[in-house]
């Protein structure tokens, strides 16, 4: 969607606004109370100007023309409290009670640029934090006895705040406790283990103590968006470079996306073809413990910030990093694995459809099936507009895949894999489309303002006329949906999988600086230089030192070409598996402030074919496989035994018993794996062997290609009357 013309006029319509604001920003804020016995972080005139600027493109141009007022402010701070404190570990009864009074008045201070509630908010919690270490250091040269029947409670989110620092102690005891458990049951000697912890929570002191006003400023400003929509997002200036160094798809280090989980870094993603990626030793799940550079003494990282962990594990191409991992499914207490691997250039524009085929026999028969797993929408728009005729792009790569199924391998059908696909390029997702459909509509963009806007894929014939499916799971999202909704509205394929994320509205950068006269950047820099407030803020500033950050801001929202919007709702696969992901703990649909599901009216489009009569029987047919299948069968118990451990919130702190139960799960687990080894022919494998990712099975794509043969073999006749089979058969 294009939105330069509407941007133009916010620009225009923007820039009166800041002038204002930038005019008015001599107005004090109130008195920030101080918090004793710690540095306090007080926000600079930068912020105070940002966030009132934020309001009033939230107020005008958010898409549900929404009003910052009480309400709001209620929701905010109580975001605001949770992703400081979510487990209730820190701040105390009295705390909470004395930041009641800011409930219904963050509206009106973030209208007049008054930061000094959350900051205050925020320096109690650094305070207690002092308070956490302090205590927990002392107890860690504790003499524990491993051998008593007490607990520890890791979730307290649905307690009550403890009442007094008595209370505290109790449980930041325990919790040390516990870790030194883990550490017992990794197997070191119980002295290197009280000097491991140590060091853990000295470094998780000391990254602590480093927090700045731009960190405290970005937990507000994610409290303030998230409580508007989960897709409306402020970007400090560092986490702007970060965002648009991702954006642009290129960074040198190991090719993994990290993300924090109780204080450990943990791999949410290994991006294809990146060190990580090619070496096949880490996984999405795996937790990250120490870092290394090259043969150097490893750095303990529990704990740390993760951008400073990132730090640690990024540098430049050709340099060896090497961590310690506790693998994904194992318990913290269990012997880490060193992982040695040597950085490259991460290129994400590199990251490119790729192809294989499968043969399956169906009722007697062997098919041929072309599978192209596609990790993203991806296009290369600066080489395209330079003029490169070569630019990589998602339909240009899987266009050449598609030939080369057709020509050298002569498949009976293709599937596209959409598994994990977060999204990308829209622009792409239409194209994509029209490489299985003739011309016609794809998606449907409606603005803030109510105007629809039907895009559509131009471009008349097919690449493929054959037999198609789409694979989704509940992280296929935005573009992916586009493509799997339009192919599903068309009748021109099957969606096999779970449902998808629900991610239907469209964001529009804003970079704050942009919107703002140069003249107006040097009268904030006059003020910031006159500002003696804690910070980060040069003592002499320049236009050129201010950064204000930018906003994703959401601006419209998809629908599909049948007038379903995509948001909250996702796609629903034709036939449906169990996903391997929790339903109720990953999708748009678990976002309270999610917009909502709703329709308009249809495009004009016109369906291939109706293929109600074949999902049916294609769905009775998946589901005795299903029913049959010991992968499947494990799947479900994992998936119990999921929810089962969602109830659980504490932990046994007797040594033995926590160790036998561990033990009784990996032997369980062992003997699972031999079990499903064994149906596949694979010899069966001792504790402690390594299982290679070429030893694994992808169950969900077996049971998409049998659905697939059966749509093939079921629909006979009626596929070939539609003139859907490939010509080369």
């Amino acid at each position: 969607m294009d939105f330069k013309s509407f941007k133009e006029m916010l620009k225009r319509i923007f820039f009166v606004i800041f002038t204002g604001a930038v005019l008015a920003c001599h107005a004090a804020p109130k008195t920030q109370p101080i918090v004793e016995g710690i540095t306090n972080i007080k926000p600079d005139q930068q912020q105070q100007l940002v966030i009132k600027e934020v309001v009033n493109l939230i107020e005008s141009y958010n898409y549900k023309k929404i009003q910052i007022n009480d309400s709001i402010s209620s929701i905010i701070l109580d975001k605001y409290i949770k992703s400081l404190d979510q487990g209730k570990n820190y701040f105390l009864a009295s705390d909470i009670k004395e930041f009641e009074k800011y409930r219904y008045t963050l509206d009106d201070d973030f209208k007049n640029g008054d930061l000094s509630g959350p900051f205050f908010i925020y320096n109690v919690y650094a305070k207690r934090l002092n308070e956490y270490f302090t205590y927990s250091l002392a107890q860690i040269k504790t003499k524990f006895d491993f051998n008593q029947t007490d607990t520890y409670v890791y979730d307290r989110e649905k307690l009550p705040w403890p009442v007094s620092t008595t209370a505290l102690n109790d449980t930041w005891k325990k919790r040390v406790k516990y870790e030194l458990i883990n550490l017992n049951l990794a197997g070191t000697a119980e002295n290197k283990n009280v000097e491991t912890l140590t060091k853990r929570y000295q470094n998780l002191q000391s990254q602590t103590s480093k927090m700045n006003n731009q960190d405290v400023f970005q937990i507000l400003m994610d409290a303030f968006t998230e409580s508007i929509d989960p897709h409306t997002n402020y970007f400090n200036p560092s986490n702007a470079a970060a965002f648009n160094e991702d954006m642009s798809r290129s960074f040198e280090g190991i090719g993994a996306r990290l993300q924090l989980e109780n204080e450990v870094v943990k791999i949410s993603e290994i991006i294809a073809g990146g060190p990580a990626f090619k070496g096949k030793q880490l996984s999405a799940g795996d937790r990250i413990i120490a870092v290394a550079q090259g043969d150097g003494e490893f750095v303990d990282v529990v704990g740390w910030r993760l951008d400073n962990t990132v730090s640690k594990i990024k540098g430049p191409k050709g340099t060896k990093v090497r961590l310690k991992v506790i693998p994904a499914g194992k318990e913290m207490s269990s012997k880490p694995v060193i992982i040695e691997l040597v950085r490259d250039k991460i290129v994400l524009e590199e990251t490119s459809a790729k192809k294989k085929v499968k043969t399956i026999n169906s009722n007697g028969k062997d098919i041929k099936i072309g599978i192209i797993t596609l990790p993203a929408f991806y296009a290369d728009f600066k080489a395209a507009n330079a003029g490169d005729k070569n630019y990589k792009s998602t339909t240009r790569d899987v266009r050449k895949l598609i030939d080369s199924l057709k020509t050298y391998d002569k498949v009976n059908a293709i599937v596209m894999d959409l598994r994990g696909n977060g999204g990308g390029s829209l622009v792409e997702a239409i194209s994509l489309t029209g490489l299985f459909i003739d011309k016609g509509p794809v998606v449907q963009v409606k603005d803030l303002r109510g105007k629809i806007e039907v895009d559509e894929d131009e471009n008349s014939g097919v690449a493929w006329d054959g037999p198609f499916g789409v694979m989704v799971d509940r992280l296929s999202a935005s573009a992916s949906e586009i493509f799997a909704g339009a192919i599903q509205d068309y009748g021109r394929g099957i969606i096999m999988g779970s449902q998808t994320y629900g991610k239907g509205t469209v964001q529009s950068s804003i970079d704050l600086n942009k919107l703002v006269n140069p003249s107006m950047l040097q009268r904030v820099a006059g003020l910031i230089s006159k500002d003696k407030t804690v910070g980060t803020s040069p003592s002499s500033a320049s236009a050129a030192d201010i950064n204000l950050g930018q906003i994703n801001l959401t601006m419209a929202k998809f629908y599909r070409v049948a007038g379903s919007s995509t948001q909250h709702k996702g796609v629903t696969p034709d036939v449906v598996f169990p996903s391997l992901y929790p339903m109720d703990k990953i999708g748009e649909d678990t976002e309270p402030s999610a917009l909502p599901w709703d329709v308009i009216p249809s495009s004009n489009f016109k369906a291939v074919a109706n293929l109600t009569a074949v999902k049916a029987q294609l769905t009775k047919n998946s589901e005795q496989r299903i029913a049959n299948s010991l992968d499947f069968k494990y799947l479900k118990q994992d998936i119990a035994d999921l929810k089962k451990r969602d109830n659980e919130v504490s932990v046994t702190l007797n040594e033995a018993k926590l160790k036998a139960e561990r033990e009784a799960q990996e032997v369980k687990t062992l003997a699972r794996q031999n079990e499903l080894r064994a149906l596949r022919g694979l010899p069966a494998i001792k504790k402690g062997d390594k299982v290679t990712k070429q030893d694994a099975f992808d169950f969900i794509e077996d049971e998409s290609l049998r659905v697939m043969g059966d749509f093939m073999q079921q629909s006979g006749s009626y596929v070939m009357n539609l003139g859907l089979m490939p010509k080369n058969n």
